[in-house]
Parts: C-alpha cells; structure tokens; sequence
C-alpha cells in the first residue's frame, strides 16, 4: 500500500525519537576523553598500567568500548557507554555503521592524546655516570717513617693492600693503575737489623686480577711471592727475618711480573743497621718506573700496550708514579744549610737509571743500597738497576730549584723530572751568576 507523504514524515520522526542516546549517556568521543583524562590525574600511577593503557591508546580508541574499569581506575566500565535496548533492528544497524566510522575519524585524531606517554618517559631519573673519578696516586716524598730508634730485634707487623684504581698519569691523561696501598710507589717500610717480620698481604675485593709481593729483603722462596699470592678479596701473608741490612725494592711477582709492576706495583723496605745511619735534616723516598700504553683519539685514558712492554718502548718514564709528580703536585723542600737523603729506587720493570740532580754533587752514596760498605763520595750521577736501589745524601749550600733526572735525558720529554726547591740567602762565595738568571720555558716551576 502506498504511503502518503503525512504518514512518512511520522514514521522518520518516530524513527529519529527511537534512535536518540539519551544526554546522560556518553557518545564515543567522550569515552575517549574521558580515557585521556584519567590517564593525566593517574599520571603517577604504577608503569605496568601506563604502559598498557598507552598501548591501548595507541591502538585506537574503539578497543576502549569494551574496557572495564582496572584496578587503577584508569577505564570506564562498559555500561557507560550501553546504548538503548529500544531501538529497532535496522536502526540499530545503522547507528553501528555511523559508530565505527565515528571510531575510524577518532582514532585519526588520537595523536594529540598519544602525545601523552612522553611525559611518563620524562619522569624517569637522569642516568648516572658511576664510573669512579680518576684520583692522584702520587705518594708524596715526604711520606716515610721516621727513623727508628736504637733497641733490640722485636716483631713488626706489615699491612698490604694490593688496590686496582683509576689515577691521574699526565696533564687530561688518565690510566688503570695496580697499586700497593693506593699509591705508587707502596708504602716505605721500615725495620731494624734482626727483627721478625709478620706480612699481611689483602687482594682488594673489587680487584680483577690475583696479586701478591716479593720482598728483595726476604731469604727464602720467591722473596714470599707463593705465600703472598692472594685472589680478589683473599689474603695471603708470611714471616721473615730481617737478617741483611739495606734498602731494598719489593714488588708483585704474580705473572706477567713486568706487567704488575708496570702498573705500579713496586715499592721500598729499608733493614737498618745495628749502628744507624747518620742523623740527616730531610729524608725522600722517590723511585722511578715506566708505563706502557697507547691513547685512543677522543679518549682520556691510557690502554695497556702488552707490545710494548715486550719490546721495552715506554710511553711514560714517571718519578712516583705520574708525570710531574714531583714538580708540581710534590716537589722535594729544603733549606740552605741543610744535609738531606734521598732513598731512590727503580720499579722498573725494564729500563737502568742514571740519577742525577742537575745542580748538585752527591757527597756520600750508598751504592747499591749497601749500608754496611763505606759509602763513595763526591759522586756526580749514580746507576740503578731495575729492581735495584741506592741512598744518596746532599749538602745544600746555594739557594735555587733542582731538577731530578734520569741522565739519560730523553726520558725527561716523556715525563721524567723532579724538583728540589732549595731556599735560603744566597751564597756567593758558593755560586754567583754574572746575570739574573734564566730558565728555558719548560723548565719554570
């Protein structure tokens, strides 16, 4: 039967009535923005539920439909968005058809809700740089016992701590040094002809390598290497009598020996005699060794170059441990009037030392480290081993720095000087220049 044109404007009208959601009910694009906003007030909630509300944005907001409400609060639950059960079949058809293309422009427009996940990528902490900080591993010269009095033989007690630790090698240059207490060199020992000797050796928890010390002053068994050799966080330890007066060098001895030392691990033990060596104004403990490594452009710290050690071409040569660690950081004092003593050895592991002060004459030396046999005097430059040592003693008449070389002065352009600063009133009668003096550029401290 034909409608007339009444009757159809009824039934649309009747239709559009049926097909109404109700105000109180939320259209799809409130659902979103309710989403968007509860996931800003719950910005702070736990990561597992941001992460997985933000996947569901990202995935467009017609899967937020069928959410309900999570444990965080973050969804709406489903029957805020329940259309009427009243309207008919094919309207009902319809309206889905109209929400979905409203859900495919929606989800075109989401990025200006997915927007929202960076600020939970802001929230998390700065990464910290936890590498330590290169430190000094300088010992100062000065940094020796003072000498012991007259008594009989006792016990003594040494306490070694083998530390691997980042140190300043050069000016912006930094290196992995292995080190006996910290430092380079080890600490100086000290005892008395006759005494009982008690060495505590501790590897360092953190350490990567095994460690252990040979002592040149011990009689026995690689120096107590065996005895000593401690993994990371162990100890090892031994005794020895202290029968043979002198200055001796100690080292670790774990292999590659040369490689050990090379990286630090030297030091000095001084046996003193039943009559004591003279009283002096200053004593200095200063030894030399060598470093090999190569520097990566871009990079500030010095690598191990095992080539090198082989072939015995330093790229260092260091006084206590660093490149002018003993001109700037620790230079040597005294005063005119003075008498001092240098206890000098050579870590090592390679290369002899010429010694020499530029400047002055060694009035006594106590070659080879003999303290029993008379000592030379008036000695200009004297020879050292690696491994080996000597004790020299100064005279200071005339005010002035003086520099610490190895005579073989090529090794001074790769790090190898020392200062003695000297003051006090002139002394003509001593020295007198014809001019006021001069100094070339690198050589003003």
């Amino acid at each position: 039967m034909k409608k007339n044109s009444e009757q159809v404007v009824v039934e649309k009208a009747e239709i559009e009535n049926e097909t109404k959601i109700p105000a109180n009910k939320k259209t799809l694009k409130s659902v979103f923005n309710s989403i968007s906003l509860s996931l800003k007030t719950n910005l702070r909630k736990s990561g597992k539920t941001l992460a997985v509300a933000a996947l569901g944005l990202s995935l467009g907001v017609g899967i937020g439909v069928g959410l309900s409400t999570g444990t965080d609060g973050i969804f709406p639950s489903n029957d805020t968005i329940t259309q009427e059960e009243t309207v008919q079949t094919s309207v009902k058809k319809t309206v889905q058809q109209e929400n979905t293309t409203t859900q495919e422009t929606t989800a075109q427009k989401t990025p200006a809700v997915v927007e929202t996940p960076p600020a939970v990528v802001n929230t998390a902490p700065a990464v910290v740089d936890e590498t330590p900080a290169a430190v000094s591993i300088v010992r100062a010269p000065t940094d020796l016992p003072a000498p012991l009095e007259v008594r009989e033989p006792t016990t003594v007690d040494i306490e070694l701590e083998t530390i691997e630790l980042k140190g300043k090698l050069a000016n912006g240059t930094e290196y992995q040094y292995w080190t006996f207490n910290g430092k380079v060199p080890g600490p100086f020992i000290r005892v008395r002809e006759g005494d009982t000797v008690n060495v505590h050796l501790k590897n360092a928890d953190d350490s990567m390598m095994p460690h252990n010390v040979d002592f040149h002053a011990v009689t026995g068994p690689g120096g107590g290497a065996d005895a000593s050799l401690a993994m990371p966080g162990e100890h090892g330890g031994f005794s020895f009598k202290a029968l043979s007066p002198g200055i001796y060098v100690y080292h670790c001895a774990t292999p590659p020996v040369a490689w050990h030392i090379a990286k630090g691990m030297y030091g000095m033990i001084l046996v003193e005699p039943a009559t004591p060596l003279p009283k002096v104004d200053h004593e200095f403990y200063v030894m030399q060794g060598e470093i090999y490594g190569k520097k990566t452009a871009g990079s500030r710290e010095l690598t191990d170059d095992f080539q090198k050690l082989l072939d015995e071409t330093p790229e260092y040569y260091v006084f206590n441990g660093a490149t002018g660690a003993l001109v700037d950081e620790s230079p040597l004092k005294a005063k005119v009037g003075e008498t001092i003593r240098i206890y000098f050895g050579v870590g090592g592991p390679n290369k002899t030392s010429s010694f020499h002060v530029i400047g002055e004459i060694f009035e006594k030396v106590y070659e080879e480290g003999s303290l029993t046999s008379d000592a030379r005097q008036n000695i200009q430059t004297t020879t050292v081993a690696p491994g080996g040592a000597t004790v020299v003693e100064i005279k200071l008449e005339v005010p002035g720095k003086y520099m610490l070389v190895d005579h073989a002065l090529s090794r001074a352009m790769r790090g190898l000087l020392g200062v003695l600063e000297v003051e006090g009133e002139e002394n003509p009668a001593v020295f007198k220049p014809n001019k006021p003096p001069t100094r070339p550029q690198n050589m003003k401290h």
